[in-house]
């Protein structure tokens, strides 16, 4: 794989867009492994075969996925642009970096809410506390409602 200029990048970010999106996410859920044109028409209920080559060839021309002998389509380049950019790889799965922030916050506050609250005082009223469980509270609805709409707005 090989560097890509910011002039590139940029042309790749305006190409990568509907269904180009959802060929290239599906192909970025197994790097590894090469498709056909009839497996990604199948997979992404395309309408037909040409379909899902127009997309696949508009994929080869960005240089972000490579034909074999076979011809079938492999991926060649992993890019971060657009809504990629939001994301993170977890083995198979493409996931919203906002879950990784989230789950650790709500693990944070858990436990500051059991440890100081419960195990080390009683729970107390005070303005302090309050205030941290109200913080603490506004964060975690952010964090999760974002990872939620990022969720949402991946391509399938």
């Amino acid at each position: 794989m090989s560097d890509i200029s910011s002039s590139d990048l940029a042309e790749i970010e305006s190409q990568l867009k509907g269904k180009t999106l959802q060929i290239y996410w599906y192909l970025l859920r197994d790097p590894d492994s090469s498709v056909g044109v009839r497996e990604v028409q199948r997979s992404l209920g395309l309408s037909s075969p040409s379909v899902a080559a127009h997309h696949l060839d508009k994929l080869l021309s960005l240089g972000l996925v490579e034909k074999t002998v076979r011809g079938e389509y492999l991926l060649n380049q992993e890019v971060k642009v657009g809504l990629l950019k939001f994301f993170s790889r977890m083995g198979r799965f493409l996931v919203p970096r906002h879950l990784f922030y989230a789950v650790w916050l709500t693990t944070m506050f858990a436990i500051y809410i059991i440890v100081y609250n419960f195990i080390l005082y009683q729970p107390t009223w005070s303005v302090h506390n309050l205030a941290a469980i109200l913080f603490g509270a506004v964060a975690n609805i952010i964090l999760w409602l974002e990872t939620v709409r990022l969720w949402k707005e991946k391509p399938f």
